[in-house]
């Protein structure tokens, strides 16, 4: 004796039409088990998640200051710097720092504001995912070690 459960024998063959042993919610149990305890990617797997996600970032960030610095430039006749100076301010929650006169400026002003908060957010969560998911998995890990 080994000292461990029984195993059960698996069949060679079983038919397409028949259910698995225990029924559907027991084979949807144990893929689900298989599913929570795959083990951590390896570091040198995770740095490239890491990295992969902060390109992504970065261009979210960069594509929305672009989109920035057009709006102020086109909307609001500010120039070049001027434009990116006030996109800067505006995406990272400082508020404007050259006032906009013209209305169209004002709407552009108005909906790039609220734009920005969303995408800066959204770029956050993109940036810390793959540490808050191996963050998680650990923490499921040291509860699998404890039962």
């Amino acid at each position: 004796m080994t000292g461990g459960p029984p195993v059960e024998p698996t069949p060679t063959h079983v038919p397409p039409h028949a259910a698995p042993p225990g029924g559907a919610l027991a084979a949807a149990a144990r893929a689900h088990r298989r599913r929570l305890y795959k083990p951590l990617y390896p570091k040198p797997v995770y740095y490239r998640h890491l990295l992969r996600n902060g390109l992504i970032g970065a261009s979210m960030v960069f594509a929305a200051l672009m989109v920035g610095v057009l709006g102020y430039h086109f909307t609001a006749g500010l120039g070049w710097l001027d434009a990116l100076v006030n996109a800067s301010m505006i995406l990272g929650g400082m508020g404007p720092v050259d006032p906009v006169r013209s209305d169209v400026g004002k709407w552009f002003e108005s909906f790039y504001a609220l734009f920005s908060g969303v995408v800066f957010i959204s770029s956050v969560g993109v940036l810390l995912a793959p540490a808050a998911r191996r963050f998680l998995h650990r923490m499921h890990l040291d509860i699998e070690a404890e039962d």
